[in-house]
């Protein structure tokens, strides 16, 4: 049995833009059917949401039949928990609050096995297909997809060309609302002076040659962020479209 491809870091690799949704519910049925909706990918978030292990499983196992490339958030850079991750199947993972380089550097250490990293060496773990997969243990580095989250002032500031630079690192993604309150601007992402910020950060992940991604619920926010050079944009949220149908759906025969 071969290694699954990771079509996702392909697509980056190529240039080629990748439009996706946010998965914050924690179901398997829920992303079956974002998976299926004609997304380029779908990220299962841990960071935010009540999402543990075995949720990711079934999650990952749902999305699996769709056309979308299922990425997951660790809830923190963290060398065990990205382990955790990576052996449930996951080929892609967004590391959340990379501040500097050598965080970026503890983050691909996490995701590759001795002696180029750190990662723990699992024989039969799902994402080798339960031992399957012949030479799994040569071929995973090959196929991860490592994004890293640059998501204050300081990192982006002073810190974002350090980090876009790190061998390893295939995308950098940019998170506007915490972004937005290290300017002093909480709850404000769409601000002029954190849109300026946004804008700069796109120019410098791609001179570093890699890829920048970003999330909005506005759709012309998104576009805009296509036309400043982001290749992989987020551009709704589960929740969020679950609550604005539901709230809809209510107010117009409740009035």
């Amino acid at each position: 049995m071969e290694l699954q491809k990771n079509a996702f870091k392909a697509a980056l690799a190529a240039g080629k833009l990748q439009v996706g949704i946010w998965s914050s519910l924690c179901s398997n049925i829920g992303a079956e059917i974002l998976s299926d909706s004609g997304f380029d990918w779908i990220l299962l978030d841990t960071e935010h949401s009540p999402n543990e292990i075995p949720d990711l499983v079934s999650q990952l196992q749902a999305a699996q039949r769709g056309t979308a490339s299922a990425l997951v958030r660790p809830a923190w850079n963290d060398l065990v928990l990205i382990k955790r991750v990576l052996d449930i199947g996951a080929q892609t993972v967004l590391v959340p609050y990379v501040q500097t380089r050598d965080e970026a550097v503890a983050a691909v250490a996490a995701t590759r096995y001795p002696p180029h990293g750190k990662r723990g060496v699992a024989g039969g773990a799902r994402a080798s297909r339960y031992g399957r997969v012949r030479d799994y243990l040569k071929k995973a580095d090959d196929e991860i997809c490592l994004l890293v989250q640059v998501e204050t002032r300081e990192s982006l500031e002073n810190n974002l060309e350090e980090i876009a630079s790190v061998s390893g690192v295939d995308g950098v993604f940019i998170g506007p609302s915490d972004l937005s309150a290290s300017y002093g601007l909480i709850g404000q992402p769409g601000n002029p002076a954190v849109q300026e910020a946004i804008k700069r950060a796109a120019v410098t992940i791609r001179k570093c040659g890699k890829a920048p991604g970003i999330l909005t619920t506005n759709e012309e926010e998104a576009k805009r962020y296509i036309e400043w050079g982001y290749l992989f944009v987020a551009v709704g949220v589960d929740t969020g479209l679950l609550v604005r149908a539901a709230d809809g759906l209510a107010k117009r025969f409740k009035g």
